[in-house]
């Protein structure tokens, strides 16, 4: 879109004739308040069409050679990589994760244009992923006004589903945000081209992975998925991961990783930041044990600014393979110590008008647990009220996971789980974001949580440190010094 046909926009359209993709406006002109430069300059004259070289493979079917409707998925795929100056078509690998999951009625175009594709017969080239409902009547909303909620808002969502079904998703209990962790198996191996389209899912898969995918929108990544490619461009390419600036973290203990990422995503926006200072608290490469913290980090850094890729010091693959030649010529440095620490906590609001005076209920899972975080929440909670002589927790604790990760630690440990049920812990596998942003929500539930990214959206809930949210969770009270 030019920036006249963008300046007859309605007033509410805000800035969707511009994208944060990109420095530059369809006229090629610099846009105001974006700094990323990772994709590339279409040509000489900006003004003129921009066409992708193609091979004759992907004319043909762009011609029609495969039938009309992947004619009509190529030609879309195409035309977003012209709009970003892509250089050509890659093949993806991996998998895809598909952030389309709330069946709400805007939805409806997007539904039957998938429908359409599902009903001619196409499938993703391999079968994937896909965001976490927006609402559970299992085991949280099975309530009668919930329910009236649900059903009103989400009027769409057996046909989503059923969508998904048709196109190549297993089934909804491999359903969730963080496809990544080893019970739902999406981890593509490092260098994969990939078209994800989950805020936090490309964050992590980009940084802690070390795959390439850029931040798509939901719907695109699936139409990348039937065709099995996608423009190459921006975080796909070499100099698109390239780090524009230098944080550098000098905390004096180990820093609150919410809070860090948080001041991250407020400082470079959409930038490619390079931390250092982290390895000392991750040891030299990403694990099971660690990869809870550089989630809860990266997560904060896609929801408080626009980051879809960080590197971390002597950890993340790029950076181990690296070093400090991903520094980009001119990058910008910030510093991280405790003042400044202190200082970005110290802007998370504290009250809401509304919500009821004390905290009624705590969220863990945003982005969805990993499984050594619900164990290791559900050992502390049962271990905490056993030791104050209680017999459940002062309020109900939701832990958000996929239903895959819940299996698991029921297999494993069947005492701890029948323990963390009678202290009042819930399993639930729906977004704890959409959760959060329910209707009425603040005016029922005063909310408390260790997620950046629910904090980061929903400024009505109150981001918490996991010893001061521990505390909460089994007195109901929070402390003075939180």
């Amino acid at each position: 879109m030019s920036a006249k046909e963008a300046a007859t926009m309605p007033a509410y359209a805000g800035k969707l004739g511009i994208s944060d993709m990109t420095a530059k406006d369809a006229d090629g002109n610099p846009q105001p308040g974006f700094s990323h430069t990772s994709s590339k300059a279409q040509q000489a004259d900006p003004k003129a069409p921009y066409q992708m070289p193609l091979t004759k493979e992907e004319q043909d079917i762009m011609d029609g050679k495969k039938g009309p409707e992947l004619a009509k998925v190529m030609k879309i795929v195409v035309a977003h990589g012209n709009a970003f100056g892509a250089e050509k078509l890659v093949d993806l690998g991996g998998a895809p994760h598909c952030s389309m999951y709330t069946g709400t009625d805007y939805m409806e175009p997007m539904i039957k244009l998938f429908q359409e594709c599902a009903t001619a017969g196409l499938k993703t080239y391999a079968p994937y992923t896909v965001n976490p409902r927006c609402y559970d009547v299992y085991n949280v909303n099975n309530n009668a006004q919930d329910l009236q909620l649900i059903y009103e808002g989400y009027r769409l969502q057996r046909d989503l589903d059923w969508v998904h079904a048709q196109l190549g998703a297993p089934d909804m209990n491999y359903h969730s945000c963080a496809c990544y962790v080893d019970e739902i198996g999406n981890k593509p191996a490092p260098g994969t081209y990939v078209a994800w389209a989950e805020s936090s899912a490309i964050n992590y898969g980009n940084s802690a992975l070390g795959i390439r995918t850029n931040r798509n929108a939901a719907g695109m990544e699936l139409l990348c998925g039937l065709l099995g490619k996608a423009p190459l461009f921006g975080l796909m390419t070499d100099e698109g991961r390239m780090a524009n600036w230098l944080v550098e973290v000098k905390t004096s203990k180990e820093p609150d990783w919410g809070v860090i990422g948080t001041a991250i995503g407020y400082k470079v926006v959409d930038g490619v930041p390079f931390i250092t200072g982290l390895d000392k608290y991750l040891g030299d490469k990403v694990t099971n044990e660690n990869m809870h913290l550089l989630k809860k980090m990266g997560s904060a850094t896609a929801a408080a600014g626009a980051v879809g890729l960080y590197h971390v010091e002597n950890v993340t693959p790029d950076a181990r393979a690296k070093g400090r030649d991903l520094l980009a010529e001119g990058y910008q440095t910030y510093v991280i110590d405790d003042a400044e620490q202190a200082r970005v906590l110290g802007t998370f609001p504290v009250e809401w008008e509304g919500r009821p005076k004390k905290p009624t209920a705590c969220f863990i899972g945003c982005p969805h647990n990993t499984y050594n975080e619900i164990l290791t929440w559900g050992q502390r909670v049962t271990e905490a009220v056993e030791k104050r002589g209680q017999k459940t927790a002062a309020i109900p604790t939701l832990l958000f996971c996929s239903n895959k990760v819940r299996d698991h630690l029921v297999e494993a440990e069947p005492l701890l789980v029948g323990k963390m049920k009678v202290a009042g812990m819930k399993f639930t596998n729906m977004c704890a974001v959409s959760y959060a942003g329910m209707k009425g929500f603040s005016e029922r539930i005063y909310g408390v949580t260790n997620s950046p990214k629910t904090r980061n959206y929903y400024p009505s809930v109150r981001y918490l440190k996991d010893d001061d949210l521990l505390e909460v969770i089994c007195t109901g009270e929070i402390p003075k010094d939180a």
